[in-house]
Protein backbone atom coordinates (compact mmCIF):
# COMPACT_ATOMS: atom_id res chain seq x y z
CA UNK A 1 0.00 0.00 0.00
CA UNK A 2 1.57 3.58 -0.85
CA UNK A 3 1.43 6.10 1.36
CA UNK A 4 -1.19 7.99 -0.44
CA UNK A 5 -3.86 5.25 0.26
CA UNK A 6 -3.10 5.28 3.92
CA UNK A 7 -3.11 9.14 4.13
CA UNK A 8 -6.83 8.79 2.78
CA UNK A 9 -8.19 6.16 4.98
CA UNK A 10 -6.55 7.82 7.93
CA UNK A 11 -8.41 10.84 7.20
CA UNK A 12 -11.62 8.95 6.10
CA UNK A 13 -11.00 7.21 9.76
CA UNK A 14 -10.84 10.72 10.80
CA UNK A 15 -13.50 12.24 9.21
CA UNK A 16 -15.78 9.17 10.47
CA UNK A 17 -14.50 10.14 13.94
CA UNK A 18 -15.21 13.32 13.78
CA UNK A 19 -19.24 12.76 12.37
CA UNK A 20 -19.21 9.76 15.05
CA UNK A 21 -18.65 12.94 17.50
CA UNK A 22 -21.06 15.41 16.35
CA UNK A 23 -23.77 12.73 16.55
CA UNK A 24 -22.79 12.00 20.04
CA UNK A 25 -22.66 15.53 21.03
CA UNK A 26 -26.11 16.61 19.26
CA UNK A 27 -27.27 12.94 21.53
CA UNK A 28 -26.85 14.58 24.80
CA UNK A 29 -27.71 17.78 23.87
CA UNK A 30 -31.24 16.48 22.84
CA UNK A 31 -30.65 14.77 26.64
CA UNK A 32 -29.56 17.22 28.54
CA UNK A 33 -32.53 19.29 27.20
CA UNK A 34 -35.08 16.53 27.87
CA UNK A 35 -34.04 16.14 31.54
CA UNK A 36 -33.89 20.29 31.97
CA UNK A 37 -37.69 20.30 30.38
CA UNK A 38 -40.93 19.92 32.41
CA UNK A 39 -42.59 17.69 30.81
CA UNK A 40 -46.43 17.03 31.33
CA UNK A 41 -46.25 14.36 33.02
CA UNK A 42 -48.88 13.20 36.18
CA UNK A 43 -49.12 15.63 39.21
CA UNK A 44 -46.94 14.92 42.01
CA UNK A 45 -48.77 13.74 45.00
CA UNK A 46 -48.32 17.14 46.92
CA UNK A 47 -50.55 18.40 43.63
CA UNK A 48 -53.12 15.84 43.72
CA UNK A 49 -53.11 16.20 47.93
CA UNK A 50 -53.35 19.87 47.52
CA UNK A 51 -56.51 19.44 44.81
CA UNK A 52 -58.04 17.05 46.92
CA UNK A 53 -58.19 19.52 50.12
CA UNK A 54 -59.35 21.88 47.76
CA UNK A 55 -62.82 19.93 46.67
CA UNK A 56 -63.19 18.30 50.47
CA UNK A 57 -63.40 22.31 51.14
CA UNK A 58 -65.66 23.90 48.64
CA UNK A 59 -67.87 20.50 49.39
CA UNK A 60 -68.28 20.68 53.28
CA UNK A 61 -68.61 25.08 52.20
CA UNK A 62 -71.89 23.52 49.42
CA UNK A 63 -72.94 21.05 52.57
CA UNK A 64 -72.96 24.16 54.98
CA UNK A 65 -74.83 26.47 52.61
CA UNK A 66 -77.77 24.09 51.56
CA UNK A 67 -78.11 23.40 55.73
CA UNK A 68 -78.36 26.63 56.31
CA UNK A 69 -80.84 27.26 53.14
CA UNK A 70 -82.96 24.43 54.64
CA UNK A 71 -82.86 26.34 57.87
CA UNK A 72 -83.95 28.96 56.83
CA UNK A 73 -86.44 27.58 54.58
CA UNK A 74 -88.02 25.41 57.23
CA UNK A 75 -88.04 28.49 60.13
CA UNK A 76 -90.41 30.32 57.23
CA UNK A 77 -92.61 27.40 56.59
CA UNK A 78 -93.30 27.29 60.00
CA UNK A 79 -93.86 31.22 60.26
CA UNK A 80 -95.85 31.07 57.64
CA UNK A 81 -97.85 28.30 57.47
CA UNK A 82 -100.77 29.55 58.61
CA UNK A 83 -101.25 31.94 56.03
CA UNK A 84 -104.13 30.21 54.34
CA UNK A 85 -106.12 29.88 57.81
CA UNK A 86 -105.12 33.26 58.62
CA UNK A 87 -107.11 34.93 55.62
CA UNK A 88 -110.27 32.35 56.29
CA UNK A 89 -109.85 34.09 59.76
CA UNK A 90 -110.13 37.27 58.76
CA UNK A 91 -113.97 36.97 57.25
CA UNK A 92 -114.77 36.30 61.10
CA UNK A 93 -112.81 39.49 62.13
CA UNK A 94 -114.36 41.59 59.71
CA UNK A 95 -117.93 40.44 60.57
CA UNK A 96 -117.52 40.91 64.25
CA UNK A 97 -116.29 44.36 63.51
CA UNK A 98 -119.38 44.85 61.16
CA UNK A 99 -121.68 43.92 63.64
CA UNK A 100 -120.26 46.61 66.56
CA UNK A 101 -120.67 49.35 63.73
CA UNK A 102 -123.88 48.18 62.89
CA UNK A 103 -125.49 48.85 66.10
CA UNK A 104 -127.05 52.59 66.09
CA UNK A 105 -126.99 54.49 69.43
CA UNK A 106 -130.62 53.17 70.21
CA UNK A 107 -130.16 49.64 69.29
CA UNK A 108 -127.14 49.49 71.61
CA UNK A 109 -128.79 50.56 74.69
CA UNK A 110 -131.86 47.86 73.74
CA UNK A 111 -129.13 45.12 72.97
CA UNK A 112 -125.97 46.47 75.65
CA UNK A 113 -125.52 42.43 76.46
CA UNK A 114 -125.00 40.98 73.11
CA UNK A 115 -122.94 44.23 72.12
CA UNK A 116 -120.41 43.71 75.01
CA UNK A 117 -120.43 39.89 74.19
CA UNK A 118 -119.52 40.79 70.25
CA UNK A 119 -117.16 43.24 71.18
CA UNK A 120 -115.16 41.32 73.95
CA UNK A 121 -115.20 38.09 71.38
CA UNK A 122 -113.67 40.74 68.36
CA UNK A 123 -111.26 41.74 71.27
CA UNK A 124 -110.30 37.99 71.98
CA UNK A 125 -110.07 37.19 68.24
CA UNK A 126 -107.91 40.14 67.81
CA UNK A 127 -105.55 39.07 70.98
CA UNK A 128 -105.11 35.62 69.07
CA UNK A 129 -104.03 37.00 65.75
CA UNK A 130 -101.75 38.90 67.35
CA UNK A 131 -100.18 35.89 69.26
CA UNK A 132 -99.66 34.46 65.93
CA UNK A 133 -97.96 37.67 64.78
CA UNK A 134 -100.92 38.58 62.72
CA UNK A 135 -101.17 42.77 63.11
CA UNK A 136 -103.24 45.45 61.77
CA UNK A 137 -102.46 47.77 59.57
CA UNK A 138 -102.99 51.21 61.00
CA UNK A 139 -104.53 53.11 57.80
CA UNK A 140 -106.29 55.88 58.75
CA UNK A 141 -104.59 59.35 58.47
CA UNK A 142 -101.36 57.28 57.57
CA UNK A 143 -99.96 58.06 54.01
CA UNK A 144 -100.91 55.91 51.37
CA UNK A 145 -97.99 53.06 50.89
CA UNK A 146 -99.28 50.69 47.41
CA UNK A 147 -97.26 48.05 49.59
CA UNK A 148 -99.95 47.86 52.47
CA UNK A 149 -103.05 49.35 50.78
CA UNK A 150 -105.14 48.79 48.13
CA UNK A 151 -107.14 52.73 47.06
CA UNK A 152 -110.52 52.04 46.04
CA UNK A 153 -112.00 55.87 45.58
CA UNK A 154 -110.10 58.90 45.86
CA UNK A 155 -112.03 61.61 47.89
CA UNK A 156 -112.11 64.95 48.26
CA UNK A 157 -110.87 66.77 51.08
CA UNK A 158 -109.62 70.07 51.65
CA UNK A 159 -108.25 69.36 55.66
CA UNK A 160 -106.17 66.71 54.20
CA UNK A 161 -102.52 66.23 52.54
CA UNK A 162 -103.62 64.23 48.93
CA UNK A 163 -102.24 60.91 49.29
CA UNK A 164 -103.58 60.58 52.89
CA UNK A 165 -105.73 57.74 53.75
CA UNK A 166 -108.92 58.91 55.17
CA UNK A 167 -111.71 56.36 54.77
CA UNK A 168 -110.60 52.45 55.53
CA UNK A 169 -113.15 50.08 54.02
CA UNK A 170 -111.70 47.00 54.93
CA UNK A 171 -108.95 46.20 57.42
CA UNK A 172 -105.29 45.00 56.23
CA UNK A 173 -103.47 42.75 58.57
CA UNK A 174 -99.16 41.31 58.42
CA UNK A 175 -98.15 37.88 59.10
CA UNK A 176 -94.83 38.25 60.19
CA UNK A 177 -94.23 41.41 58.73
CA UNK A 178 -95.30 39.97 55.61
CA UNK A 179 -98.80 40.98 53.69
CA UNK A 180 -101.69 39.03 54.67
CA UNK A 181 -104.20 40.86 52.98
CA UNK A 182 -104.30 44.75 51.81
CA UNK A 183 -106.19 47.49 53.74
CA UNK A 184 -109.05 48.72 51.06
CA UNK A 185 -108.78 52.38 51.32
CA UNK A 186 -110.06 56.21 50.15
CA UNK A 187 -107.51 58.42 49.57
CA UNK A 188 -107.56 61.91 49.80
CA UNK A 189 -107.43 64.04 46.33
CA UNK A 190 -107.43 68.02 46.53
Amino acid sequence: MSDDVLKKEKAENLEDRDKEQVNLEAVEDIAAQADGEETPAEPSLEDQLAETKDQLLRSLAEVENIRKRSQREKEEMAQYAVTGFARDLLSVADNLNRAVESLSASDQKEAKGLLEGVEITEKELLKVLEKHRIKKIESLDQPFDPNFHQAMVEIPSEDKEPGTVIQEMQIGYTIAGRLLRPALVGVAKK
